[in-house]
């Protein structure tokens, strides 16, 4: 390019800048790739190395003065964003015996995947669920909820949950609210297992049962891991195992067949002994909790071995591949319903 028309293009660019304009013509293949090319990174985060940290900041900082503690799990790609991906949020959070979280409610979906520790609860909409290891609990879109931990059966211990919420897409669309209860715990108002007596067992009630609200997600807020564990077991058993998946389930809302919320669905799997899987990949970007067993997960290229409370993250369009030398059981959650809303879904199944 000669001289005399390079100059004219810079004096060209300084005009529209101080008009708030810039050329599509320097950007284009940045904004319109030819597949996808996101800015985080594979990661995982070792349970064993995070607890030590989560314990040190429950003897440092009260649940009260916290609100909620939680370890927030950053892409190490994205510093200082408070993302695991571009669209989705993943923290650990500690509760100690005697603790209350206290209640508020935000415009933000939120999902608990319980990791260890019992005799805590989660309250949604004035109804309680006592959670145990691997329990999936939701509190939907602008839902008040408060967590505390009285212990059960004489037995109080710290509990600890993944928080996994929609935080960065709800900021993309600057849609954020937020809300404090007057009082610490909200009154419980339905006795423990309404929810799932009501919607979990293939029936609905004819007059639906919560009126005061809108359903825009799952009126079954808990998902016990005893049923999960049983259903992917039974499959495991009697069906054909699937090359890339293994045997993996997602969860629903009984009422439309969707994802729990309308911007986060979730999954359980069961990888057998011995299992060498397919590699895979799609659209979706995907957080992984280990639940049980010792594995590893080759991303993208690369390996990670993983073990029972672990976390890893899957980015968009990186190829995955499971290997699990003892039975292993994942839990997964990630952004596909907005992408299926959007028609922006897209996975490949290689056969090799």
């Amino acid at each position: 390019m000669n001289t005399k028309l390079l100059e004219a293009r810079r004096d060209l660019y300084k005009s529209m800048q101080e008009q708030c304009l810039a050329p599509l013509w320097e950007s284009l293949h940045n904004l319109v790739p030819k597949q996808p090319a996101p800015p985080y990174a594979a990661a995982l985060w070792r349970y064993q190395d995070i607890l030590p940290h989560l314990l040190r900041a429950g003897e440092l900082i009260t649940a009260e003065e916290a609100v909620r503690r939680v370890l927030v799990l950053e892409n190490p790609a994205m510093p200082g964003r408070s993302s695991i991906t571009q669209s989705l949020y993943a923290g650990l959070q500690l509760i100690l015996p005697g603790e209350v979280a206290p209640a508020h409610r935000h415009t933000q979906s939120a999902l608990r995947f319980i990791v260890s520790g019992k005799g805590a609860y989660t309250a949604v909409n004035g109804e309680r669920t006592t959670m145990h290891p691997g329990d999936f609990v939701l509190t939907p879109s602008w839902n008040w909820h408060d967590h505390g931990n009285p212990g059960v059966d004489g037995v109080a211990e710290p509990v600890v949950w993944l928080d996994g919420l929609d935080i960065p897409m709800v900021r993309f669309f600057d849609a954020g609210f937020a809300e404090n209860g007057d009082q610490a715990s909200q009154s419980v108002v339905r006795p423990e297992g309404h929810s799932f007596a009501a919607y979990g067992n293939n029936m609905a009630p004819v007059r639906t049962v919560h009126k005061e609200r809108k359903e825009l997600g799952s009126p079954v807020f808990s998902y016990p891991y005893a049923r999960s564990r049983e259903a992917l077991h039974t499959l495991a058993r009697n069906e054909d195992i699937d090359a890339w998946h293994g045997v993996k389930l997602r969860f629903i809302n009984p009422q439309t067949g969707g994802a729990p919320m309308p911007t986060i669905g979730a999954c359980m799997q069961l990888l057998p002994k011995g299992f060498s899987g397919l590699r895979h990949r799609g659209t979706d970007g995907t957080v992984y909790s280990v639940v049980e067993g010792h594995g590893s997960a080759t991303i993208g290229g690369q390996r990670f071995a993983f073990a029972p409370r672990d976390t890893f993250v899957v980015p968009s369009w990186a190829t995955v591949s499971f290997d699990a030398p003892e039975d292993v059981v994942l839990f997964s959650f990630s952004d596909r319903p907005v992408l299926e809303a959007m028609g922006l879904l897209r996975e490949e199944f290689l056969p090799d």
